[in-house]
Protein backbone atom coordinates (compact mmCIF):
# COMPACT_ATOMS: atom_id res chain seq x y z
CA UNK A 1 0.00 0.00 0.00
CA UNK A 2 1.04 3.67 -1.03
CA UNK A 3 0.65 6.33 1.40
CA UNK A 4 -1.42 9.33 -0.59
CA UNK A 5 1.32 11.85 0.38
CA UNK A 6 3.69 9.87 -1.42
CA UNK A 7 4.98 7.25 -4.64
CA UNK A 8 6.66 5.33 -2.18
CA UNK A 9 5.65 2.20 -0.69
CA UNK A 10 6.14 2.98 3.25
CA UNK A 11 8.63 1.52 5.65
CA UNK A 12 8.02 -1.67 7.56
CA UNK A 13 8.87 0.04 10.45
CA UNK A 14 6.11 2.59 9.40
CA UNK A 15 3.69 3.65 12.35
CA UNK A 16 0.12 3.07 10.56
CA UNK A 17 -1.88 4.77 13.35
CA UNK A 18 0.37 8.15 12.58
CA UNK A 19 0.15 7.49 8.64
CA UNK A 20 -3.49 7.68 9.13
CA UNK A 21 -3.88 10.39 11.74
CA UNK A 22 -1.63 12.52 9.21
CA UNK A 23 -3.92 11.97 6.45
CA UNK A 24 -7.00 13.14 8.50
CA UNK A 25 -4.91 16.45 9.46
CA UNK A 26 -4.11 16.84 5.50
CA UNK A 27 -8.12 16.91 4.49
CA UNK A 28 -9.39 18.85 7.71
CA UNK A 29 -6.40 21.40 6.35
CA UNK A 30 -6.94 21.24 3.29
CA UNK A 31 -10.87 21.69 3.30
CA UNK A 32 -10.28 25.31 5.13
CA UNK A 33 -9.71 23.97 8.55
CA UNK A 34 -13.64 22.59 9.32
CA UNK A 35 -15.00 19.40 7.48
CA UNK A 36 -17.44 16.80 8.83
CA UNK A 37 -16.83 13.76 10.49
CA UNK A 38 -18.66 11.98 7.48
CA UNK A 39 -16.97 13.87 5.01
CA UNK A 40 -13.27 12.88 6.63
CA UNK A 41 -14.44 9.69 6.18
CA UNK A 42 -15.67 9.89 2.64
CA UNK A 43 -12.19 11.78 1.76
CA UNK A 44 -9.89 9.63 3.53
CA UNK A 45 -11.08 6.41 3.09
CA UNK A 46 -11.09 5.23 6.76
CA UNK A 47 -13.41 3.59 8.56
CA UNK A 48 -15.86 5.99 10.59
CA UNK A 49 -14.51 3.96 14.20
CA UNK A 50 -11.12 5.08 13.10
CA UNK A 51 -11.46 8.31 11.99
CA UNK A 52 -13.46 8.87 15.36
CA UNK A 53 -10.46 7.53 17.31
CA UNK A 54 -8.25 9.58 15.52
CA UNK A 55 -10.25 13.41 16.17
CA UNK A 56 -10.27 11.75 19.97
CA UNK A 57 -6.54 11.97 20.18
CA UNK A 58 -6.20 14.97 18.32
CA UNK A 59 -8.76 16.55 20.38
CA UNK A 60 -7.13 15.33 23.50
CA UNK A 61 -3.46 16.76 21.90
CA UNK A 62 -5.34 20.59 21.40
CA UNK A 63 -5.25 19.90 17.90
CA UNK A 64 -9.12 19.84 16.65
CA UNK A 65 -11.88 20.06 18.42
CA UNK A 66 -15.67 18.51 17.82
CA UNK A 67 -18.63 21.12 16.69
CA UNK A 68 -21.95 18.95 16.41
CA UNK A 69 -21.01 16.75 13.48
CA UNK A 70 -18.11 19.02 12.44
CA UNK A 71 -14.26 18.65 13.05
CA UNK A 72 -12.45 21.78 13.65
CA UNK A 73 -8.36 22.49 13.90
CA UNK A 74 -7.65 24.39 16.96
CA UNK A 75 -4.83 26.36 17.84
CA UNK A 76 -2.32 23.66 19.65
CA UNK A 77 -2.31 22.29 16.18
CA UNK A 78 0.43 25.50 15.67
CA UNK A 79 2.80 23.74 17.63
CA UNK A 80 3.75 21.68 15.09
CA UNK A 81 4.64 24.26 12.34
CA UNK A 82 5.84 26.88 15.14
CA UNK A 83 8.54 23.79 15.94
CA UNK A 84 9.73 23.72 12.49
CA UNK A 85 9.61 27.93 11.64
CA UNK A 86 11.73 27.70 15.01
CA UNK A 87 13.72 25.27 13.91
CA UNK A 88 14.70 26.87 10.10
CA UNK A 89 14.82 30.20 12.24
CA UNK A 90 14.07 32.08 9.24
CA UNK A 91 11.60 34.28 10.61
CA UNK A 92 13.03 34.80 14.14
CA UNK A 93 16.51 35.76 12.01
CA UNK A 94 15.23 37.08 8.69
CA UNK A 95 11.34 38.79 9.91
CA UNK A 96 12.89 42.03 11.79
CA UNK A 97 14.72 42.48 7.99
CA UNK A 98 11.37 42.22 6.08
CA UNK A 99 9.11 44.43 8.55
CA UNK A 100 11.41 46.93 7.75
CA UNK A 101 11.63 46.60 4.10
CA UNK A 102 7.93 46.47 4.15
CA UNK A 103 8.01 49.76 6.30
CA UNK A 104 10.63 51.51 3.92
CA UNK A 105 8.76 51.01 0.56
CA UNK A 106 5.23 50.20 1.79
CA UNK A 107 5.00 47.16 0.60
CA UNK A 108 4.24 43.63 1.43
CA UNK A 109 6.91 41.43 2.23
CA UNK A 110 7.16 37.50 1.92
CA UNK A 111 9.80 35.26 2.74
CA UNK A 112 8.97 31.79 1.15
CA UNK A 113 10.93 28.53 0.84
CA UNK A 114 11.05 25.48 -1.29
CA UNK A 115 8.88 22.72 -0.73
CA UNK A 116 8.97 20.62 -3.72
CA UNK A 117 8.11 21.67 -6.91
CA UNK A 118 6.26 24.35 -4.57
CA UNK A 119 6.91 27.66 -2.92
CA UNK A 120 5.89 28.04 0.53
CA UNK A 121 5.58 30.93 2.74
CA UNK A 122 7.49 31.05 6.30
CA UNK A 123 6.89 34.99 6.72
CA UNK A 124 4.47 37.72 5.86
CA UNK A 125 4.58 41.57 6.60
CA UNK A 126 1.63 43.09 4.78
CA UNK A 127 0.13 46.20 4.15
CA UNK A 128 -3.34 46.90 5.05
CA UNK A 129 -5.15 48.22 1.44
CA UNK A 130 -8.03 47.13 -0.47
CA UNK A 131 -6.08 45.30 -2.62
CA UNK A 132 -3.59 43.44 -0.66
CA UNK A 133 -1.75 40.00 -0.53
CA UNK A 134 -4.40 37.14 1.20
CA UNK A 135 -1.05 34.76 0.88
CA UNK A 136 -0.73 33.12 4.73
CA UNK A 137 2.10 31.35 6.03
CA UNK A 138 2.17 28.05 4.87
CA UNK A 139 0.60 28.11 1.77
CA UNK A 140 1.92 26.35 -1.07
CA UNK A 141 2.16 27.96 -4.75
CA UNK A 142 3.74 26.46 -7.50
CA UNK A 143 6.82 27.14 -8.58
CA UNK A 144 6.52 28.59 -12.00
CA UNK A 145 3.59 30.74 -10.43
CA UNK A 146 5.43 33.63 -8.72
CA UNK A 147 9.11 35.26 -8.37
CA UNK A 148 10.61 32.93 -5.63
CA UNK A 149 10.37 29.45 -8.03
CA UNK A 150 11.95 30.73 -10.49
CA UNK A 151 14.69 31.48 -8.20
CA UNK A 152 14.26 28.34 -6.73
CA UNK A 153 14.20 26.14 -9.70
CA UNK A 154 17.47 27.53 -10.86
CA UNK A 155 18.81 24.88 -8.68
CA UNK A 156 16.94 21.74 -9.80
CA UNK A 157 18.45 18.89 -11.63
CA UNK A 158 16.80 16.96 -13.94
CA UNK A 159 15.08 14.82 -11.98
CA UNK A 160 12.88 17.57 -10.03
CA UNK A 161 12.24 19.13 -13.75
CA UNK A 162 10.84 15.76 -14.74
CA UNK A 163 9.00 15.49 -11.62
CA UNK A 164 7.47 19.30 -12.38
CA UNK A 165 6.39 18.46 -15.70
CA UNK A 166 4.43 15.25 -14.74
CA UNK A 167 2.87 17.33 -11.49
CA UNK A 168 1.87 20.57 -14.60
CA UNK A 169 0.57 17.53 -17.10
CA UNK A 170 -1.61 15.51 -13.95
CA UNK A 171 -2.92 18.77 -12.44
CA UNK A 172 -3.21 21.17 -15.22
CA UNK A 173 -5.42 23.86 -13.28
CA UNK A 174 -3.32 24.07 -10.04
CA UNK A 175 -5.98 21.99 -8.46
CA UNK A 176 -3.67 20.94 -5.55
CA UNK A 177 -2.92 24.39 -4.46
CA UNK A 178 -5.76 25.57 -3.54
CA UNK A 179 -4.17 29.28 -2.19
CA UNK A 180 -3.65 29.90 -6.18
CA UNK A 181 -6.85 31.25 -8.39
CA UNK A 182 -6.95 28.37 -10.85
CA UNK A 183 -5.48 28.11 -14.19
CA UNK A 184 -7.91 29.12 -17.00
CA UNK A 185 -7.39 26.67 -20.36
CA UNK A 186 -8.05 29.74 -22.66
CA UNK A 187 -4.98 31.86 -20.40
CA UNK A 188 -1.72 31.27 -22.22
CA UNK A 189 -0.07 32.63 -19.60
CA UNK A 190 -1.76 30.50 -16.87
CA UNK A 191 -1.04 27.24 -18.70
CA UNK A 192 -3.31 26.02 -21.15
CA UNK A 193 -4.38 22.16 -20.57
CA UNK A 194 -3.19 21.25 -24.06
CA UNK A 195 0.32 20.35 -24.58
CA UNK A 196 1.99 23.00 -23.79
CA UNK A 197 4.01 21.15 -20.71
CA UNK A 198 6.40 19.32 -22.88
CA UNK A 199 9.83 20.67 -23.88
CA UNK A 200 8.69 21.49 -27.83
CA UNK A 201 10.01 24.96 -26.98
CA UNK A 202 6.91 26.81 -26.88
CA UNK A 203 4.22 27.05 -23.76
CA UNK A 204 4.15 27.25 -19.91
CA UNK A 205 7.13 24.62 -20.01
CA UNK A 206 9.39 26.69 -22.24
CA UNK A 207 7.96 30.01 -20.42
CA UNK A 208 9.08 29.02 -17.55
CA UNK A 209 12.99 27.57 -18.43
CA UNK A 210 13.37 31.18 -19.49
CA UNK A 211 12.14 32.59 -16.71
CA UNK A 212 14.45 30.46 -14.85
CA UNK A 213 17.49 30.99 -17.25
CA UNK A 214 16.85 34.85 -16.56
CA UNK A 215 16.52 34.54 -12.79
CA UNK A 216 19.85 32.85 -12.32
CA UNK A 217 21.89 35.56 -14.73
CA UNK A 218 20.48 38.90 -13.23
CA UNK A 219 20.05 37.18 -9.43
CA UNK A 220 16.40 38.50 -9.23
CA UNK A 221 13.16 37.28 -10.36
CA UNK A 222 10.29 39.23 -11.75
CA UNK A 223 6.44 37.79 -10.95
CA UNK A 224 4.84 39.95 -13.75
CA UNK A 225 0.77 38.77 -12.95
CA UNK A 226 1.64 35.21 -12.86
CA UNK A 227 -1.00 34.48 -9.97
CA UNK A 228 -3.60 36.30 -10.56
CA UNK A 229 -3.92 39.86 -12.55
CA UNK A 230 -2.81 42.88 -11.15
CA UNK A 231 -0.66 41.15 -8.72
CA UNK A 232 3.64 41.95 -9.47
CA UNK A 233 6.69 40.73 -7.32
CA UNK A 234 10.15 41.06 -7.59
CA UNK A 235 12.20 38.40 -5.57
CA UNK A 236 15.76 37.54 -4.74
CA UNK A 237 17.36 34.25 -2.68
CA UNK A 238 18.73 34.80 0.48
CA UNK A 239 21.93 32.49 0.67
CA UNK A 240 23.03 30.93 3.78
CA UNK A 241 26.97 30.76 5.01
CA UNK A 242 27.31 28.24 2.31
CA UNK A 243 26.39 30.02 -0.62
CA UNK A 244 22.74 28.16 -0.82
CA UNK A 245 19.27 29.62 -1.43
CA UNK A 246 17.60 29.49 2.30
CA UNK A 247 14.89 31.36 0.95
CA UNK A 248 13.50 33.96 -0.82
CA UNK A 249 12.34 37.59 -0.16
CA UNK A 250 9.76 39.14 -2.56
CA UNK A 251 8.78 42.99 -2.37
CA UNK A 252 5.10 42.71 -3.83
CA UNK A 253 2.42 45.13 -5.20
CA UNK A 254 0.03 45.60 -7.87
CA UNK A 255 -0.25 47.45 -10.96
CA UNK A 256 -2.08 50.58 -9.68
CA UNK A 257 0.57 51.16 -7.64
CA UNK A 258 3.89 49.99 -9.69
CA UNK A 259 4.02 48.71 -13.58
CA UNK A 260 5.67 45.46 -14.15
CA UNK A 261 8.62 47.38 -16.58
CA UNK A 262 8.99 49.97 -13.08
CA UNK A 263 8.86 47.47 -10.23
CA UNK A 264 12.15 45.96 -10.35
CA UNK A 265 13.98 49.97 -10.29
CA UNK A 266 11.75 50.91 -7.60
CA UNK A 267 12.20 48.24 -5.44
CA UNK A 268 15.64 46.41 -6.14
CA UNK A 269 18.34 48.85 -4.95
CA UNK A 270 17.08 48.58 -1.00
CA UNK A 271 16.14 44.91 -1.70
CA UNK A 272 19.69 44.41 -2.46
CA UNK A 273 20.55 45.73 0.98
CA UNK A 274 18.03 43.83 2.96
CA UNK A 275 19.18 40.93 1.32
CA UNK A 276 23.01 41.51 1.93
CA UNK A 277 22.17 42.20 5.61
CA UNK A 278 19.87 39.09 5.76
CA UNK A 279 23.00 37.07 4.61
CA UNK A 280 24.91 38.09 7.28
CA UNK A 281 22.82 37.60 10.02
CA UNK A 282 22.54 33.85 8.28
CA UNK A 283 26.32 33.68 8.73
CA UNK A 284 25.71 34.51 12.81
CA UNK A 285 26.73 31.33 14.65
CA UNK A 286 23.81 29.36 15.00
CA UNK A 287 21.95 29.98 18.68
CA UNK A 288 22.78 27.34 21.64
CA UNK A 289 21.11 23.79 21.73
CA UNK A 290 18.09 24.97 23.70
CA UNK A 291 16.44 22.84 26.35
CA UNK A 292 13.18 21.63 24.49
CA UNK A 293 10.00 23.12 25.61
CA UNK A 294 7.97 19.90 24.20
CA UNK A 295 4.61 21.05 25.95
CA UNK A 296 3.86 17.09 26.54
CA UNK A 297 5.52 13.99 27.51
CA UNK A 298 5.14 10.34 27.36
CA UNK A 299 3.98 10.30 31.09
CA UNK A 300 1.25 12.53 29.73
CA UNK A 301 0.63 9.69 27.22
CA UNK A 302 0.00 6.98 29.51
CA UNK A 303 -2.40 8.86 31.54
CA UNK A 304 -4.23 9.96 28.55
CA UNK A 305 -4.51 6.36 27.47
CA UNK A 306 -5.68 5.43 30.97
CA UNK A 307 -8.36 8.01 31.07
CA UNK A 308 -9.38 7.37 27.50
CA UNK A 309 -8.55 4.11 26.58
CA UNK A 310 -9.08 2.93 23.24
CA UNK A 311 -10.23 6.46 22.05
CA UNK A 312 -6.82 7.30 22.95
CA UNK A 313 -4.35 6.55 19.98
CA UNK A 314 -1.05 6.53 21.72
CA UNK A 315 1.36 6.17 18.74
CA UNK A 316 -0.16 8.80 16.88
CA UNK A 317 0.01 10.79 19.48
CA UNK A 318 3.83 9.89 19.95
CA UNK A 319 4.25 10.97 16.60
CA UNK A 320 3.02 14.31 16.51
CA UNK A 321 4.79 14.56 19.65
CA UNK A 322 8.67 13.97 17.94
CA UNK A 323 7.36 16.87 15.76
CA UNK A 324 7.75 18.98 18.52
CA UNK A 325 11.06 18.25 19.50
CA UNK A 326 12.74 20.05 17.20
CA UNK A 327 12.83 23.89 17.75
CA UNK A 328 15.10 27.16 18.14
CA UNK A 329 18.72 25.27 18.56
CA UNK A 330 17.41 22.14 17.57
CA UNK A 331 17.42 22.34 13.66
CA UNK A 332 18.82 18.77 13.31
CA UNK A 333 18.64 16.30 15.74
CA UNK A 334 19.93 12.78 16.12
CA UNK A 335 17.08 9.74 17.27
CA UNK A 336 18.89 9.92 20.58
CA UNK A 337 18.20 13.75 20.93
CA UNK A 338 14.65 12.99 19.83
CA UNK A 339 13.89 10.47 22.49
CA UNK A 340 15.82 12.19 25.20
CA UNK A 341 13.73 15.28 24.45
CA UNK A 342 9.75 13.57 24.35
CA UNK A 343 10.35 10.82 26.68
CA UNK A 344 10.35 8.24 24.16
CA UNK A 345 11.78 4.80 23.74
CA UNK A 346 14.36 5.01 20.91
CA UNK A 347 12.59 2.35 18.74
CA UNK A 348 9.28 4.02 19.19
CA UNK A 349 11.01 7.31 18.09
CA UNK A 350 12.68 5.75 15.46
CA UNK A 351 9.71 4.46 14.18
CA UNK A 352 7.88 7.76 14.32
CA UNK A 353 11.30 9.45 12.59
CA UNK A 354 10.93 7.04 10.31
CA UNK A 355 7.47 7.32 9.55
CA UNK A 356 7.51 10.89 9.29
CA UNK A 357 10.59 11.13 7.38
CA UNK A 358 8.69 8.64 4.09
CA UNK A 359 5.61 11.37 4.41
CA UNK A 360 8.15 13.86 4.20
CA UNK A 361 7.39 15.68 7.21
CA UNK A 362 11.13 15.39 8.37
CA UNK A 363 14.49 14.68 5.76
CA UNK A 364 17.57 12.61 7.51
CA UNK A 365 21.18 12.46 6.43
CA UNK A 366 20.86 8.98 7.79
CA UNK A 367 22.45 10.28 11.39
CA UNK A 368 20.08 13.89 11.60
CA UNK A 369 16.60 14.68 11.00
CA UNK A 370 15.55 17.92 10.46
CA UNK A 371 11.61 18.81 9.56
CA UNK A 372 11.23 20.22 6.28
CA UNK A 373 8.74 23.17 5.46
CA UNK A 374 6.05 20.56 4.35
CA UNK A 375 5.14 20.35 8.48
CA UNK A 376 3.32 24.10 7.71
CA UNK A 377 0.28 21.91 5.34
CA UNK A 378 -0.42 20.57 8.62
CA UNK A 379 -3.01 23.21 9.49
CA UNK A 380 -0.87 26.06 9.41
CA UNK A 381 -2.06 28.15 6.84
CA UNK A 382 -6.49 28.05 7.75
CA UNK A 383 -5.15 28.69 11.67
CA UNK A 384 -3.33 31.46 10.17
CA UNK A 385 -6.19 34.14 10.12
CA UNK A 386 -7.11 33.19 13.58
CA UNK A 387 -8.38 36.35 15.69
CA UNK A 388 -8.33 36.95 19.85
CA UNK A 389 -12.29 36.00 20.12
CA UNK A 390 -12.09 32.89 17.87
CA UNK A 391 -10.01 31.55 20.23
CA UNK A 392 -11.36 32.47 23.29
CA UNK A 393 -14.95 31.54 21.98
CA UNK A 394 -14.81 27.40 22.97
CA UNK A 395 -13.34 28.25 26.22
CA UNK A 396 -16.13 30.56 26.98
CA UNK A 397 -18.44 27.61 25.95
CA UNK A 398 -17.15 25.53 28.25
CA UNK A 399 -16.65 27.90 31.21
CA UNK A 400 -20.64 28.68 30.50
CA UNK A 401 -21.30 25.33 30.57
CA UNK A 402 -18.96 24.59 33.79
CA UNK A 403 -20.54 27.57 36.07
CA UNK A 404 -23.66 28.36 34.17
CA UNK A 405 -23.37 32.17 34.12
CA UNK A 406 -22.91 34.26 30.81
CA UNK A 407 -19.26 34.49 30.14
CA UNK A 408 -17.67 37.53 27.98
CA UNK A 409 -14.35 38.41 26.37
CA UNK A 410 -13.70 42.42 25.97
CA UNK A 411 -10.73 44.72 25.41
CA UNK A 412 -9.58 48.40 25.84
CA UNK A 413 -11.39 51.16 23.66
CA UNK A 414 -10.11 54.54 24.32
CA UNK A 415 -12.19 54.89 27.96
CA UNK A 416 -14.66 52.13 27.32
CA UNK A 417 -14.11 48.37 27.28
CA UNK A 418 -16.11 46.18 24.17
CA UNK A 419 -16.93 43.06 24.08
CA UNK A 420 -15.27 40.74 21.55
CA UNK A 421 -16.76 37.67 22.49
CA UNK A 422 -19.72 36.21 24.50
CA UNK A 423 -21.78 33.06 25.29
CA UNK A 424 -24.45 33.69 27.00
CA UNK A 425 -26.26 31.32 29.53
CA UNK A 426 -30.36 31.11 29.80
CA UNK A 427 -32.00 32.37 32.71
CA UNK A 428 -34.95 33.95 33.47
CA UNK A 429 -32.94 37.13 34.39
CA UNK A 430 -30.40 37.73 32.10
CA UNK A 431 -28.10 40.86 30.91
CA UNK A 432 -28.93 41.69 27.05
CA UNK A 433 -24.84 42.11 25.97
CA UNK A 434 -23.54 41.08 22.48
CA UNK A 435 -20.70 41.83 20.96
CA UNK A 436 -19.81 45.10 19.83
CA UNK A 437 -21.07 46.41 23.20
CA UNK A 438 -19.53 49.10 24.80
CA UNK A 439 -18.93 50.44 28.89
CA UNK A 440 -17.17 52.62 30.31
CA UNK A 441 -14.16 50.70 31.68
CA UNK A 442 -13.83 51.87 35.58
CA UNK A 443 -17.38 50.44 36.69
CA UNK A 444 -16.83 47.02 34.81
CA UNK A 445 -14.50 44.11 36.33
CA UNK A 446 -13.24 43.52 32.67
CA UNK A 447 -12.21 47.19 32.93
CA UNK A 448 -10.47 47.24 36.31
CA UNK A 449 -8.66 44.54 35.18
CA UNK A 450 -7.65 45.76 31.51
CA UNK A 451 -6.68 48.92 33.33
CA UNK A 452 -4.83 47.35 36.26
CA UNK A 453 -2.50 45.62 33.20
CA UNK A 454 -1.39 48.92 31.75
CA UNK A 455 1.87 50.37 32.92
CA UNK A 456 1.50 53.08 35.75
CA UNK A 457 1.97 56.49 33.57
CA UNK A 458 -0.28 54.97 31.11
CA UNK A 459 -3.39 53.89 33.62
CA UNK A 460 -2.97 57.63 35.52
CA UNK A 461 -3.02 59.30 32.23
CA UNK A 462 -6.11 57.15 31.51
CA UNK A 463 -7.77 58.00 34.80
CA UNK A 464 -7.13 61.92 34.40
CA UNK A 465 -9.01 61.32 30.93
CA UNK A 466 -12.21 59.58 32.47
CA UNK A 467 -15.14 61.42 34.16
CA UNK A 468 -16.26 58.97 36.97
CA UNK A 469 -19.59 59.32 37.11
CA UNK A 470 -22.26 57.09 39.17
CA UNK A 471 -24.22 54.66 37.32
CA UNK A 472 -25.83 53.01 40.21
CA UNK A 473 -25.56 53.70 44.14
CA UNK A 474 -22.68 51.52 44.24
CA UNK A 475 -20.58 52.76 41.82
CA UNK A 476 -17.13 53.68 43.17
CA UNK A 477 -16.71 57.52 42.04
CA UNK A 478 -13.69 58.91 43.98
CA UNK A 479 -10.29 58.56 41.78
CA UNK A 480 -8.02 57.62 45.09
CA UNK A 481 -10.71 54.54 45.94
CA UNK A 482 -10.37 53.48 41.83
CA UNK A 483 -6.42 53.83 41.92
CA UNK A 484 -6.35 51.81 45.30
CA UNK A 485 -8.85 48.92 43.68
CA UNK A 486 -7.12 49.15 40.45
CA UNK A 487 -3.62 47.80 41.95
CA UNK A 488 -5.27 45.51 44.26
CA UNK A 489 -6.74 43.91 41.04
CA UNK A 490 -2.89 43.78 40.04
CA UNK A 491 -2.11 42.02 42.75
CA UNK A 492 -4.70 40.12 42.89
CA UNK A 493 -5.27 38.46 39.43
CA UNK A 494 -8.82 39.74 38.86
CA UNK A 495 -11.25 42.38 39.70
CA UNK A 496 -15.07 41.62 41.44
CA UNK A 497 -17.08 44.50 40.69
CA UNK A 498 -20.75 44.05 42.34
CA UNK A 499 -23.44 46.58 41.22
CA UNK A 500 -21.60 49.27 40.22
CA UNK A 501 -22.90 49.52 36.60
CA UNK A 502 -26.15 47.86 37.05
CA UNK A 503 -28.38 47.63 39.93
CA UNK A 504 -28.04 44.00 40.67
CA UNK A 505 -25.47 43.20 38.14
CA UNK A 506 -22.12 41.33 39.66
CA UNK A 507 -19.04 40.12 37.60
CA UNK A 508 -15.40 38.43 38.35
CA UNK A 509 -12.78 39.34 36.07
CA UNK A 510 -9.38 37.97 35.24
CA UNK A 511 -6.89 39.04 32.81
CA UNK A 512 -5.54 37.49 29.23
CA UNK A 513 -1.94 37.91 28.69
CA UNK A 514 0.23 37.62 25.64
CA UNK A 515 3.45 36.20 25.08
CA UNK A 516 5.04 39.28 26.37
CA UNK A 517 3.03 39.25 29.52
CA UNK A 518 1.09 42.22 28.69
CA UNK A 519 -2.59 42.12 28.99
CA UNK A 520 -4.66 42.22 25.90
CA UNK A 521 -8.23 41.42 26.91
CA UNK A 522 -9.97 40.12 29.93
CA UNK A 523 -12.42 37.80 30.66
CA UNK A 524 -15.31 37.48 33.15
CA UNK A 525 -18.37 35.93 34.29
CA UNK A 526 -21.72 37.60 35.16
CA UNK A 527 -24.34 36.76 37.38
CA UNK A 528 -27.28 38.25 39.79
CA UNK A 529 -26.17 39.72 42.96
CA UNK A 530 -29.19 37.99 44.40
CA UNK A 531 -28.55 34.58 44.46
CA UNK A 532 -25.24 34.29 46.69
CA UNK A 533 -22.84 37.10 48.36
CA UNK A 534 -19.75 38.21 46.96
CA UNK A 535 -17.31 35.98 48.75
CA UNK A 536 -19.66 33.02 47.75
CA UNK A 537 -19.80 33.69 43.58
CA UNK A 538 -15.81 34.51 44.05
CA UNK A 539 -14.95 31.19 45.16
CA UNK A 540 -17.23 29.38 43.31
CA UNK A 541 -16.68 31.51 40.04
CA UNK A 542 -13.14 32.28 40.14
CA UNK A 543 -11.52 28.96 39.86
CA UNK A 544 -13.07 28.35 36.56
CA UNK A 545 -12.60 31.71 35.27
CA UNK A 546 -9.00 31.66 36.03
CA UNK A 547 -8.61 28.39 34.41
CA UNK A 548 -10.60 29.48 31.55
CA UNK A 549 -8.19 32.56 31.38
CA UNK A 550 -5.50 30.19 31.19
CA UNK A 551 -6.42 28.17 28.26
CA UNK A 552 -7.26 31.11 26.33
CA UNK A 553 -3.55 32.85 27.11
CA UNK A 554 -2.23 29.30 26.33
CA UNK A 555 -4.08 28.91 22.52
CA UNK A 556 -2.68 32.80 21.86
CA UNK A 557 0.98 32.08 23.19
CA UNK A 558 0.95 29.11 20.83
CA UNK A 559 -0.96 31.02 18.13
CA UNK A 560 1.35 34.17 18.51
CA UNK A 561 4.46 33.00 18.04
CA UNK A 562 4.90 33.06 14.40
CA UNK A 563 1.40 35.14 13.51
CA UNK A 564 -0.38 38.40 14.36
CA UNK A 565 -3.51 37.54 16.04
CA UNK A 566 -6.32 40.70 15.72
CA UNK A 567 -7.84 41.37 18.96
CA UNK A 568 -10.92 42.09 17.64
Amino acid sequence: MTDPATDAPPPPEAVGPLTRGLSVLRVLSAGGGRQAVGDLVRATGLARSTVDRVLSTLARLGHVRTEGRDAVLAPGLLELGNAYLAACELPDRLGPYAERLADALDESVSLAVPDGDGVRFVHQTTRRRAMSLAFRIGDLLPAERGAPGALFAAGWDEDAWRRWRERRAADPTDAGFPAVPPRRASDSRRGPGRDADTDSGTGPAADFASRVEAARTAGWSLDDQLIEPGLVAVAMPVRDALGRPACAVSVVSHTSRLAPRGLPAAVLPQLRETVAEMEQALAAPPPPIAVPTTPRHASWMRASKQELGPEFVESLARGLLTLTAFGTGRAALPLTAVAEATGLARATARRALLTLGHLGYLTSDGRLFRPTPKVLELGFAPLSGLTLPEIAQPHLAALVEQVHDSASMAVLSGTDIQYVARVPTVRIMSVNITVGTRFPAYPTSMGRVLLAGLPEAERTAHLARTTLAPLTRHTVTSADRLAALLEQAREDGYALVDEELEEGLRSIAAPVRDRDGRVVAAVNVSTHAGRRSPTEDRDALLPALKAAAARIEADLHTAGRYLRVPLT
